[in-house]
């Protein structure tokens, strides 16, 4: 069961960290494509596990060091997709704004090249998850972690990076996904780490309108891919599951982004207890004040982005102690967790924030958490 803030807030973050400097792990150039070295992941998880608790994170991780990308890792532990046959799609806003994005394309392209899927898709690499989660609880044990977590793909954020060439409809294909990563997902609870599931895809509104899909369709795929999840877990108890939801991680207009307000019980419907959302860049900071409207589920926790993970100022920790208290004095500060936007390194070789700023603005969440938690107990 996930720990509650309720004796202070706690603090945790999205997933991906960036990768200790020289080592050559999945993505990354120093690995050039090739296999990585099992002690050298193994290495790069104990050193990212004590650096979270060195910068006073509570709720750590493993940083993901066993994977190139947050979703692209599951077509090593998957069957049916080719590597060799890609489709490329615009990044949502470009041809509003191309020059923004053709000044971006050194960090972020206007495209993303993604395999696809071409056969029947089956788990495979029934080793690889327990690996990662031997490596995490090592490592945890190893630092004095208080709780850990591990990621995993949702099924709806597979199929939005690996479309579908082979299954007859999108539903038939989200359902095979759901049952194939029902085992990785059964194991990470299993091992009692706590499972989150990564769901941009739930607010994923401009890739989808860039695909001519009407937004009526949009929230319709949107159930149907909670209802995936549901059906994935099921033997899995809510209160060990986490769900992040968030708007694409990247630094740009985002001005075709749903409002949370519109996805939200949407959102809410899925079984993982605690819910992970941006609430601190410019463009979803505000939506804190819908949960003044929403009458937030008894099983229900929060953990709103409170440093965004695309930029390098490094929040204030008076700053993120006011973006806690706020949502806080709503809700409670049991069902409150100090989070992160996203991942500081979504594609290992992409590090939009300096990998000495990230950690900076990590223990400056640990620190706004502290004077949060003093304010609220007074």
């Amino acid at each position: 069961m996930m720990r509650s803030s309720s004796d202070g807030i706690l603090t945790t973050h999205t997933g991906s960290l960036p990768r200790p400097a020289g080592a050559a792990l999945p993505g990354t150039e120093e690995a050039a494509g090739g296999p990585a070295d099992p002690q050298v992941v193994r290495d790069a998880v104990h050193q990212i596990v004590q650096r979270q608790v060195d910068a006073g994170i509570d709720v750590v991780n493993d940083g993901e060091m066993s994977k190139p990308s947050y979703s692209t890792y599951v077509t090593s532990r998957l069957t049916g997709f080719e590597d060799h046959v890609t489709e490329t799609r615009e990044m949502p806003s470009a041809r509003e704004f191309p020059e923004y994005f053709a000044r971006l394309a050194g960090t972020l392209a206007k495209s993303m090249t993604n395999p696809v899927c071409v056969g029947p898709v089956a788990y495979r690499d029934h080793d690889a998850v327990q690996t990662d989660i031997t490596n995490l609880k090592d490592a945890a044990t190893a630092a004095g972690a208080g709780e850990a977590f591990m990621t995993a793909a949702s099924p709806g954020v597979i199929a939005q990076f690996m479309n579908n060439r082979y299954y007859p409809t999108h539903e038939e294909y989200i359902n095979v996904l759901a049952e194939a990563m029902r085992e990785e997902y059964e194991a990470i609870a299993a091992a009692g780490l706590v499972l989150q599931l990564d769901c941009p895809d739930l607010a994923s509104w401009p890739v989808y309108e860039a695909r001519g899909m009407s937004k009526a369709e949009f929230l319709a795929m949107v159930s149907q891919h909670v209802d995936a999840i549901n059906t994935a877990t099921a033997s899995i108890p809510a209160e060990s599951m986490r769900l992040h939801v968030c708007w694409g991680n990247y630094e740009g207009p985002h001005n075709h982004d749903i409002p949370l307000a519109e996805i939200l019980d949407r959102v809410l419907a899925a079984r993982p207890s605690a819910l992970l959302f941006e609430a601190a860049n410019p463009r979803h900071e505000h939506e804190w004040a819908v949960f003044k409207d929403v009458e937030l589920p008894d099983d229900k926790i929060l953990v709103p982005g409170v440093i965004d993970t695309t930029t390098n100022y490094i929040e204030h920790p008076e700053l993120v102690a006011e973006r806690l208290e706020r949502l806080a004095r709503i809700v409670g500060q049991e069902r409150v967790l100090a989070g992160t936007d996203c991942g500081f390194a979504t594609f290992a070789h992409a590090l939009p924030v300096d990998p000495r700023i990230v950690w900076a603005k990590l223990a400056a969440m640990a620190e706004g958490a502290g004077i949060a938690t003093e304010r609220l107990a007074s």
